[in-house]
């Protein structure tokens, strides 16, 4: 069964972020809570925990991952960013949404979308999350934690470990977080296309 961590949802204590980053490092997924919602996560490029979060969601190869990062630094390292779609980052993070980029060679293939070679990519309102990406040095490799059949992800830890427990290593808990999942905007092709409208307010962007 998954260990159950507790974290303190705005004072993260340093030492359980650290044995979550080193659940991360040694290859474990997990679970933990967003801005937006509850999200798988894993080592990015880990090619077995992407395998599981495909097997546990039923998923096929070209479901859509997403690069979760600490700032727009680390979004520029993996995807391209042109001066128009910076100043719109800038503008909406940290916060729930979700951008679909132009991924750069340091982004593994099997990670980026098949035909168009994008990722996906955020910056969290969060300060468990960027209390685990300031730890872990890079970004996370996420998923929404969503079930299959499911109209609505995840948000309660021991509701989580009933039923996906015995499936993944370690679930973050820090308290009940969104049913919402992000806003996702396409930047990918030079233009604003709003691709789902969730929890990030898009109403300035139509």
């Amino acid at each position: 069964m998954a260990t159950l961590i507790e974290v303190h949802p705005t004072h993260p204590q340093p030492r359980r972020i650290a044995e979550i980053v080193e659940e991360i490092r040694r290859g474990g997924l997990i679970a933990y809570p967003t801005d937006s919602s509850y999200a798988f996560g894993c080592h990015i490029g880990d090619k077995h925990a992407i395998d599981r979060i495909r097997s546990i969601r039923k998923t096929d190869k070209h479901h859509n991952f997403t690069l979760v990062c600490s700032d727009l630094s680390e979004i520029s390292t993996y995807a391209r960013v042109d001066n128009w779609a910076y100043r719109l980052l800038r503008s909406l993070t940290p916060g729930p949404y979700t951008f679909i980029l132009q991924a750069t060679r340091l982004v593994p293939k099997r990670l980026q979308n098949p035909k168009r070679r994008t990722i996906g990519l955020r910056v969290p309102d969060h300060p468990v999350v960027q209390a685990i990406l300031k730890e872990l040095g890079e970004p996370i490799m996420s998923s929404t934690l969503m079930l299959p059949g499911a109209d609505l992800p995840l948000n309660d830890a021991f509701e989580i470990e009933e039923k996906i427990g015995d499936r993944i290593e370690m679930i973050v808990d820090a308290g009940p977080a969104g049913i919402e999942p992000t806003s996702v905007i396409d930047l990918s092709g030079g233009s604003v296309r709003i691709l789902r409208e969730g929890r990030g307010d898009v109403s300035s962007l139509r």
